[in-house]
């Protein structure tokens, strides 16, 4: 796994009425640093939204509570261990799971599935309105070796 990549198993509490999920605890050792801010998206099915960094120190938390997503994460930091590999993952109501990615990999994600997907995220860092930390890259670029279409274990 790429340095600084995390991910957790989330518990799904289930009853006759539905279930409920722990997205965020400040005691889990996932969420370090600690959140400043939160929101969530929807993504229609077959949508890929990628890829994007941050260049001051922020650090995203993924969770899908509904739907599922396709994580990318591709490592380009020339003094990391792990440049140059890339991590996927699968993610969503069937796989309760928060994935924590250090924004100065690449990242990005495709919504999967027959359903729109929803994506919280607890990033470190306040989104600045004026000036957006943030760099991007088109979703098929061959810098980064990732075919969003191709099936991923998960």
């Amino acid at each position: 796994m790429i340095q600084g990549v995390e991910v957790r198993e989330l518990q799904v509490n289930a009853d006759e009425r539905g279930h409920l999920v722990e997205m965020f605890r400040e005691d889990w050792d996932t969420y370090d640093p600690e959140p400043s801010m939160s929101y969530y998206s929807m993504t229609y099915p077959g949508v890929v939204r990628a890829w994007h960094k941050h260049n001051r120190g922020q650090v995203d938390h993924f969770v899908c509570p509904s739907g599922r997503i396709k994580v990318g994460v591709y490592d380009e930091r020339e003094d990391s261990p792990t440049e140059g590999e890339l991590d996927t993952f699968v993610i969503g109501e069937h796989s309760q799971q928060v994935v924590r990615i250090p924004g100065d990999c690449w990242h990005g994600f495709k919504a999967i599935g027959d359903e729109p997907a929803f994506l919280v995220n607890f990033p470190t860092n306040l989104y600045d309105y004026e000036d957006p930390d943030e760099e991007r890259l088109p979703p098929h670029t061959d810098r980064i070796p990732l075919d969003w279409n191709e099936s991923v274990d998960g």
